[in-house]
């Protein structure tokens, strides 16, 4: 479990804690939930086939003509420090 954690830690520092100016321990617990959030739900790991911990993978495109269509929305979650996409109906 100590490689496990050592890698969240690492992914954590990398993608938030470097990139955000932290005001006081309130604000610093919620940017972490918000990473909790984003890095269990949405963020994409490798070693899962690239599905989320706490999301199942979507089933593939194989419409040609979805494909073309393809509309991506973009949520930004902490002022912009983490970024979401999915797909538009």
């Amino acid at each position: 479990m100590n490689s496990i954690m050592e890698r969240w830690v690492q992914s954590c520092r990398h993608e938030l804690l470097d990139r955000c100016l932290l005001w006081n321990e309130r604000h610093m617990r919620h940017a972490l939930r918000e990473y909790e959030r984003f890095y269990n739900q949405h963020r994409a790991h490798q070693a899962l086939g690239q599905a989320a911990p706490l999301r199942t993978t979507p089933d593939p495109f194989t419409d040609p003509e979805r494909i073309i269509h393809l509309n991506v929305r973009r949520q930004d979650r902490l002022g912009g420090v983490l970024h979401e996409y999915s797909h538009t109906a």
